[in-house]
């Protein structure tokens, strides 16, 4: 079976050769692959554009975290407590993200939408608790105009809480179109670009949480 022909579960047409049968099979066996492995792979070509960016954030970060012009450092300001509830949180949406993607492949409906509520709840925390450290940074007189570091730490961190909020956006779209329109083979493959975009998002953070905030204690 090639893989076009295991993709054709997911709704793509089988073009036909006007010169009969044989033809339209060679012409199958010459395609690489379904309109699903398509899409998945070029949203990761998308997907590696965002990790360039937040790798040139990373670099920044890390030529100007010891410049703090007399102001608080990462040991001054981190609370490891709140940033453990935020990792536990991200990682294990991470984990109700992929039983969401295996309902929806499975069309059952309570296995996706009981994921992705779970996955919209615990992202929405793990919002919650980094708006308030922000919150608390800026009380302290620790906003990002107080140093190039606290500018750096601001802007790597505060990118990914943005791409966590555009993500729950996202997921709700998604769960309002599988309501609207069905287990379709295009909604489908928006469900798995979501369900990668979610997972490189807990990635970055196990970076952020390393490189930013452990080794920021640590120092």
């Amino acid at each position: 079976m090639t893989a076009f022909q295991a993709g054709a579960g997911y709704g793509e047409d089988r073009p036909e050769d006007a010169a009969g049968h044989g033809a339209a099979a060679a012409f199958d066996h010459a395609d690489p692959a379904s309109k699903r492995i398509i899409a998945g792979y070029g949203f990761w070509i998308f997907l590696l554009s965002d990790i360039v960016m937040f790798s040139a954030f990373f670099a920044t970060y890390a030529v100007l975290v010891g410049e703090t012009a007399g102001g608080p450092s990462g040991r001054d300001l981190f609370n490891l407590h709140n940033v453990a509830i935020e990792t536990g949180c991200l990682l294990l949406s991470s984990f109700t993200c992929g039983l969401a993607a295996i309902g929806v492949r499975a069309h059952n409906g309570l296995m996706y939408y009981g994921g992705m509520a779970a996955t919209c709840v615990l992202g929405l925390g793990f919002l919650a608790i980094e708006i308030s450290e922000f919150v608390s940074m800026v009380a302290q007189g620790a906003g990002p105009q107080r140093s190039a570091f606290l500018s750096a730490f601001f802007t790597l961190v505060g990118c990914h809480g943005l791409h966590v909020s555009l993500g729950i956006l996202w997921l709700l779209t998604m769960v309002a179109q599988v309501f609207a329109k069905g287990y379709r083979a295009d909604i489908l493959r928006r469900v798995l670009c979501f369900a990668l975009f979610w997972h490189t998002l807990d990635i970055i953070w196990v970076a952020i949480f390393t490189v930013v905030y452990l080794l920021g204690v640590a120092l």
